[in-house]
């Protein structure tokens, strides 16, 4: 059994993120994974620009190496469809040249991103990278260090602190921490692959139809490499009981019957299964912290509740874990008083922009007011700004606080 400062519990964005801060910053650790990777994770795949700011932080040459894996695609804007059919396309950077300018956005399947991810985690000697192993719910000693087993029940490490980067169905989120589903702050979404979608933006814009039968929530287009397309349906769980819509019978009948998408569909082809994942939204305030341990990622449950990203949101909790895990080992202090200084620091940097995406997830209530916002946008480039800019790597919270923001929100052009 190791003994060690830092065990984190996941090795996707979140605990690959703080992972190799940790690295940077001189600290060593022990990471936890019970796939072995490359390994697939049910996600839209989309990658906005906040990613590519993570990956900067992590090291400058990253998004170069993002940019040039074959893997990916360079997306340059989104195309959003209001329940009335009027589309609205929002360039992430106006009169974008693609010859001379860096995407802003990126698509990449998970199976590549993360192991993009961890293959550089493996390079570096201070990450003790151990995958393929199953851990058990931690148990926490009267020192308060955690004993982590296998799933055997044979231990493997007993730390100080410990990161919970494990996902959407992390145990210790429910159990230790607390976090229970609540339908109101979770989404149901499913996933597939398609090959031979037609209609696909030249620029690879991806695509969000506020179709009126999955309010609130969204259908998706995802363009990928090799003509193929990741298509997906996320929608409040709290709507899918209420509404007793069965997503998987409703999917394949809109991408059948609707007039954006039926001809578009006609002659695709699905590759492999429709697969189905929740998603814990960062719509309520939790506590991310506790006695020896962080919650970071989607087991925070930190997914935006309106575009449904979380994966910059999962980098941005590993960045501030990694430097909070710093400071609680220099003044060798793992309280729980001491540790919310990491919940406010994740919710500084997030707080606002959740906040927002939680009002504009509430409007989706109305889809006549959501249709007069879309028909608003086309002619007020301040809200087709923000529609772009929570896609972004823009920090909102300046502008948030400036009264004129909302005046030009609401009237300007």
């Amino acid at each position: 059994m190791l003994e060690t400062d830092i065990c984190i519990l996941g090795a996707g964005p979140g605990g690959a993120t703080a992972a190799l801060h940790l690295a940077n910053a001189g600290h060593r650790c022990l990471l936890l994974d019970k796939a072995t990777f490359p390994r697939d994770k049910v996600c839209g795949d989309a990658l906005s620009g906040k990613v590519i700011s993570e990956l900067r932080r992590i090291g400058e040459a990253l998004p170069a190496q993002l940019a040039a894996d074959p893997a990916q695609l360079p997306s340059w804007g989104i195309d959003f469809y209001a329940p009335n059919g009027r589309k609205l396309a929002v360039p992430f950077k106006p009169g974008y040249n693609k010859a001379t300018d860096r995407a802003a956005g990126h698509i990449s399947k998970r199976i590549d991103f993360d192991n993009f991810l961890v293959e550089e985690v493996r390079r570096r000697p201070e990450i003790d990278f151990r995958e393929g192993l199953d851990a058990a719910l931690p148990e926490q000693q009267p020192d308060g260090r955690w004993l982590v087993r296998d799933a055997a029940g044979t231990p493997v490490a007993l730390a100080r602190l410990l990161l919970v980067a494990n996902g959407a169905q992390s145990g210790f989120a429910r159990q230790v921490a607390g976090h229970a589903l609540e339908p109101a702050h979770h989404c149901a979404g499913l996933r597939a692959y398609y090959r031979g979608v037609q209609g696909l933006h030249p620029d690879n814009f991806i695509e969000l139809h506020f179709i009126k039968d999955f309010l609130p929530g969204y259908l998706w287009v995802f363009p990928l490499p090799n003509g193929e397309a990741n298509v997906g349906v996320g929608m409040l769980t709290e709507a899918v009981s209420k509404k007793k819509v069965n997503l998987r019978e409703r999917l394949a009948e809109i991408l059948q019957t609707h007039p954006a998408l039926k001809d578009r569909f006609a002659g695709a082809e699905r590759l492999g299964p429709v697969r189905g994942f929740g998603l814990p939204l960062g719509s309520k305030r939790r506590a991310l912290s506790g006695k020896n341990y962080l919650l970071l990622g989607d087991a925070a449950s930190l997914i935006d509740p309106f575009t449904g990203e979380g994966i910059s949101h999962a980098m941005v909790s590993g960045r501030h874990a990694a430097d909070w895990a710093g400071r609680a080992l220099a003044t060798q202090d793992c309280s729980p008083a001491f540790l919310r200084g990491y919940d406010a620091a994740v919710y500084n940097r997030l707080g606002q922009e959740l906040r927002l995406s939680r009002a504009m997830q509430k409007l989706l209530d109305y889809p006549w007011l959501f249709n007069f916002i879309a028909n608003r946008a086309a002619n007020n480039p301040t809200l087709a700004e923000t529609l772009s800019m929570m896609f972004l790597d823009l920090d909102m919270r300046e502008r948030l606080r400036q009264p004129s923001f909302y005046v030009k929100l609401l009237f300007g052009r």
